[in-house]
This record gives C-alpha cells, structure tokens and sequence, in this order.
C-alpha cells in the first residue's frame, strides 16, 4: 500500500489543508502521478527546480511542463491554481475610494510580488477617487517598462475617466524612482492636464514598500507640480 506521506488526498480529508506540506498541495493540484513516479516525487521535484514556492508561482505553463512528469495539462492546472490564489488576495477595487499611494501599493503588491519583470498599470478614478477600471497596459523588462501616453489615456478616454492613477513595480524590490520614471510622470501630467484628465500619482512598488512620484515633485520647492490626489 501507497505511504500516508505519498498520499496527500487522503491527509488532507483526515488532517485539512493546515496539515499538509507545500509539497503535498502541489501533489494534490497536480492530479495524479506518472508510472513508477508518484505526484508528490514530481511536485519536490518542481519546487527543487524553481528555488522557492514564489517563483515557481511565476512560472510559465510551458516552463514547467518541460518537468518530466508534468506535462501541459498538470502545468496548466497549477499555473491556474496559482492565478486563483492571487485574485483571492487582490479583489477587484472597482467602486472602492483611493485615498492614497498606500491604497494603490496594498492593492497591486501581491500581484507583482515576485516578478521579475516590470508591470505597468492605469487606475481610472472618477471625481470621488472612487475606481471606475484598472487596466494592465504594459510589460517590461527586469529594469524598464516601455510606456507611451496614448497608451496611458486611450482606455481612460474610453472610460470617461475624471483622473487617474498609474503604478508600475520595481523587480529588484527597491522602489526608488529612476529618472526615467520620473521624467514619464511629468510627461503624462502634461498629457492629462491637455485632455483633461489628470494623473493624481505614479507609485512605484517595491518589496515592503512604496514611493509616491506625485509627493516627490510636490515637495520639490523648485516644482509647480499639484499636490497629489487631489482633482483640480
């Protein structure tokens, strides 16, 4: 007979989920094993190869199907199974009030957490800061994003948006802004303030932490930036 150990199905129905190891609840996504190789022997195997449980929630189907054992299917349903745990933990905000750059960094960090490239995001607000949509506009590298203001504005445009947001995460975990970043908030404020649709903030996102652009430019004494988060 089949080890207790090597059968989490059954550990989970006799101990709940609390109970079993990392390991065990690959196994149980997973399904069922291959000849002479059980699931929980393929999901060690998967975790051994990925480093740690965070970056082998980032990893791509076709990435992990390469795993003898795994397969397309079995990858699929743990790249979902990952997907599902991180909407779990970041619910759509539409209709809920952002009051700050520290709303938008509890709101997107578990999203970014662990990538390893950076992500750029547009949160339209209307004229109560409330969230009306939040888009995912671009992905970039380990150390840049590409972002064009047409691409910022079109889907706020679409959306009848009374301002926005835009966020994007720092990889490397540090969210000290690069000049780049900063020159883009200026260049999307200057874009807003002509079609009418102010850019509140752009907050960069890093490990534990957050910086706010918009509060940066409004503490430079030389700058004639707005306050932030505040509609004209």
């Amino acid at each position: 007979m089949t080890p207790l150990h090597d059968r989490p199905r059954e550990r989970l129905l006799q101990l709940g989920g609390d109970a079993l190891s990392t390991g065990e609840l690959i196994a149980l996504v997973l399904g069922t094993g291959t000849a002479g190789r059980p699931a929980t022997e393929i999901a060690r195997a998967l975790l051994e190869q990925s480093g740690d449980l965070l970056a082998l929630s980032r990893a791509d189907a076709r990435e992990l199907a390469a795993t003898p054992g795994v397969g397309l299917a079995r990858a699929c349903r743990l790249v979902a199974a990952f997907q599902l745990g991180r909407r779990v933990m970041t619910p759509p905000l539409t209709g809920a009030v952002l009051a700050g750059p520290a709303d938008v960094f509890h709101h997107l960090r578990g999203r970014v957490r662990g990538l390893e490239q950076e992500l750029f995001f547009v949160i339209a607000v209307d004229a109560r800061n409330a969230i009306t949509c939040e888009i995912e506009i671009a992905r970039g590298s380990l150390t840049a994003v590409d972002v064009h203001p047409r691409e910022v504005f079109r889907p706020l445009v679409r959306q009848a948006a009374a301002a926005a947001v835009v966020a994007h995460n720092h990889p490397s975990g540090d969210s000290t802004p690069s000049e780049a970043d900063v020159a883009l908030t200026r260049r999307l404020r200057q874009a807003g303030a002509l079609i009418g649709i102010p850019i509140l903030d752009h907050v960069v996102i890093g490990s534990d932490d957050y910086t706010s652009i918009g509060e940066l430019l409004a503490a430079d004494a030389f700058e004639e930036d707005p306050e932030p988060w505040e509609l004209p």
